[in-house]
């Protein structure tokens, strides 16, 4: 009794998405709430991909076993759409699911749908794919990258607005400063998010790249790479011309810099004197960065 109520419910409402005389594109378009949230068998080929989509890898193996899972099964959650002009979508998530069910051949598939504009969609395909899926943290950060760059926010509003800290959205963006081959090493699973926090630190790119291959060569966890790096920069340091030993810089306060750099989310410079006096130095790049780092210590 349900399944035949579920059926004709879904073809009422496909009626609604095929009626050329009262087409549904905002939500206050008459009959819009019969549409938003409900479940609705739409064709496959009226769908087209998501162009902020923020994973750009797909396991073919996996794919593959998604797909023998839904010949058996069906597709048990649906994928979510938006509605475009007519009969047409757009999708907001489940690209997996969709690919799966276009390789076995089948003409429609199970879909909620929503209306929104190009902003709200960007926010609804980056927060969607991040909860359901497990990105590789560059095409995180990209996303990340995609919404400052496209809606013009800062990472102050970026962080409010996907409900992550501040400190969380700097460390990811941070990694876009990788060689592209580390971020790719990244992207294929070869290294983690820890490994390419440690690689920032490294200035000179040449210098990044040949720990990278020592990463991969002797196959090294986090804790040994971030030993390696300081290692390496001990090195460094070494070949400079020596500081009097009233100028060193004391190790509580090196330990301290990273913490104080990730809060403010710039690089901050502490010096000391033999004394123990110093300063502290908090760059920023504009009025409105300023004003952010006002906030922090307000």
């Amino acid at each position: 009794m349900a399944k035949t109520q579920k059926q004709a419910l879904g073809r009422g409402l496909s009626a609604l998405l095929n009626d050329p005389t009262n087409d549904i594109s905002t939500a206050s378009d008459k009959n819009a709430e019969q549409i938003v949230g409900n479940i609705i068998e739409i064709d496959i080929n009226n769908i087209e991909v998501n162009p902020f989509q923020p994973r750009t890898h797909f396991n073919e193996e996996a794919l593959k076993e998604l797909a023998d899972s839904i010949k058996e099964l069906g597709v048990i959650q649906p994928i979510t759409v938006r509605k475009l002009e007519g009969n047409h979508f757009q999708l907001v998530s489940g690209e997996r699911r969709l690919r799966a069910a276009k390789s076995i051949g089948f003409e429609t598939i199970p879909a909620y749908i929503r209306l929104a504009n190009d902003e709200e969609m960007l926010f609804m395909a980056l927060v969607e794919n991040i909860q359901r899926h497990d990105l590789d943290p560059i095409e995180v950060a990209l996303s990340y990258q995609q919404l400052i760059d496209q809606i013009n926010i800062t990472q102050e509003e970026l962080s409010a607005r996907v409900g992550k800290k501040r400190s969380t959205v700097t460390n990811y963006l941070r990694l876009l400063k990788l060689d592209p081959i580390i971020q790719t090493g990244m992207r294929d699973g070869f290294i983690t998010m820890g490994h390419g926090r440690a690689l920032i630190s490294v200035e000179d790119i040449e210098d990044q790249l040949a720990i990278y291959t020592k990463i991969i060569d002797k196959h090294l966890s986090v804790r040994q790479t971030e030993d390696l790096v300081n290692q390496f920069k001990s090195n460094k340091d070494a070949s400079k011309p020596t500081k009097k030993s009233s100028e060193a810089t004391p190790d509580y306060i090196k330990e301290s810099q990273t913490a104080f750099s990730e809060f403010f989310g710039n690089q901050v410079l502490i010096k000391s004197s033999a004394n123990g006096k110093g300063n502290i130095t908090i760059p920023f790049n504009s009025k409105e960065d300023f004003l952010r780092i006002k906030n922090l210590l307000g």
